[in-house]
């Protein structure tokens, strides 16, 4: 088929892509590396007199590299429209999983070339811009996250979130699932909040961040995090996946000088089969392409599935110009960055803590650490939570362990008998 071409040295231009391979039955690695290519780029599965020698030098897809289950491949740039994910995502992970050539597909890392990042905005803040608007020059941050899920009214919402902040948290955030119900209207429960925000920053002499989720049809989702500015507030939070990139693209593009925060609710549907998918690494450079400031990329510890050396790939695609490792990995593509921004890795899922000292070994300081029930679930209440979190993290910085810190905070004390003592 004329799509594998191991001399070809990729040029910078070109867009690179990582695929773990494993063909069907009877099917060799080269086959379905060329089906791959030609499927991605310009071919079919038959020749067609459409097809110009000229069109195809230009414009196929190469298979550059075959290091079995992995194959990477180079297209063009022409092949994309710039400004567009969507348009990329249907190239290179498009019809290509429903192949017969392959039993498995996964996508596991791509490369994108400097025309592609200037056609995005890229975060609006990122990390710098994070710790500007909150005031806080080097620490991790601290969150939580309303609990129950869904149910409190707005009155209730804003209690809590008020004693968290009191109690220490930098962040409150809504859940991926709460938006507009009946039992907590949107615009009621926004200005509720940032009213128990505003009380808090006169209680404390701190900047906080209260995170309402906009995510809804488009249209809507602008009017929303409108109307959050309107209000005061400093950021919103969308589903990412569920919203989609095209409606994404859309938010960032109206640069209303709020911070996004980018949950990844259900992106496990399609990331978590180690060999199959996409993984969250692409997910983790697409979005911080797009532009959002902080996104979960997950916590290695806690209830969310996500091993170490994932989650930390993650971490380093979005902090800086990513590196390839020593020794190389097929597995491994890199990135220059060039003016986008850095973006804030959350880690989020099953935390108290008890896991605070690890999140900082793992993440260092640029991380935004929230726990949900960790905090609402301490016995003595969401203040006594929150305060509990901030202990855990203050003797996480100054290299205590959690026991010695227990000593002098109450509270914390008392979240290590409620979830145990490391």
């Amino acid at each position: 088929m004329g799509y594998i071409d191991l001399a070809y040295q990729p040029r910078e231009e070109d867009l690179l892509c990582c695929f773990r391979v494993q063909p069907a039955t009877g099917v060799t690695t080269e086959q379905a590396a060329e089906h791959l290519a030609a499927e991605s780029s310009i071919g079919t599965w038959t020749e067609v007199a459409t097809l110009s020698p000229e069109l195809r030098d230009r414009l196929r897809a190469v298979v550059y590299e075959l290091s079995p289950p992995h194959v990477l491949v180079a297209y063009p740039a022409d092949l994309f429209e710039p400004g567009s994910v969507p348009q990329l995502l249907s190239s290179v992970a498009g019809n290509v999983f429903g192949m017969k050539a392959v039993e498995r597909l996964r996508l596991v890392d791509l490369r994108l070339p400097r025309a592609i990042l200037e056609a995005h905005a890229g975060p609006a803040l990122g990390v710098e811009g994070v710790r500007q608007l909150l005031g806080i020059p080097d620490r991790p941050l601290i969150g939580t996250i309303i609990k129950p899920k869904l149910g409190l009214p707005p009155v209730e919402h804003a209690r809590v979130l008020q004693e968290a902040m009191e109690g220490g948290c930098d962040i409150v955030k809504d859940d991926e699932n709460l938006t507009h119900q009946t039992f907590s209207p949107f615009r009621e429960r926004v200005e509720r909040s940032l009213e128990a925000r505003r009380m808090a920053e006169a209680a404390t002499g701190q900047r906080k961040a209260y995170l309402p989720n906009v995510t809804a049809e488009t249209s809507e989702m602008l009017r929303r995090a409108e109307l959050v500015r309107e209000l005061g507030g400093r950021y919103v939070m969308v589903d990412v996946v569920t919203a989609g990139f095209a409606a994404l693209e859309t938010l960032r593009r109206a640069d209303m000088g709020l911070a996004l925060h980018a949950h990844r609710a259900m992106y496990a549907s399609f990331a978590r089969d180690t060999t199959h998918g996409i993984s969250m690494l692409v997910l983790a450079k697409l979005l911080r392409l797009v532009g959002v400031d902080q996104l979960h990329i997950g916590t290695v510890v806690g209830k969310m599935e996500g091993d170490r050396r994932t989650v930390v790939d993650c971490h380093e695609a979005l902090l800086g110009n990513e590196v390839l490792p020593s020794p190389p990995r097929p597995d491994r593509l890199g990135q220059a960055w060039h003016r986008h921004r850095a973006v804030l890795s959350v880690a989020s899922g099953g935390l108290s803590p008890l896991h605070v000292p690890a999140l900082v070994e793992i993440f260092g300081g640029d991380v935004l650490i929230q726990a949900g029930g960790g905090v609402h679930g301490h016995p003595d209440g969401t203040r006594a939570g929150a305060r509990a979190l901030r202990q855990a993290l203050d003797a996480a910085l100054a290299g205590r362990t959690l026991a010695e810190q227990a000593q002098q905070a109450p509270e914390l004390a008392r979240a290590l008998q409620r979830w145990g003592n490391p």
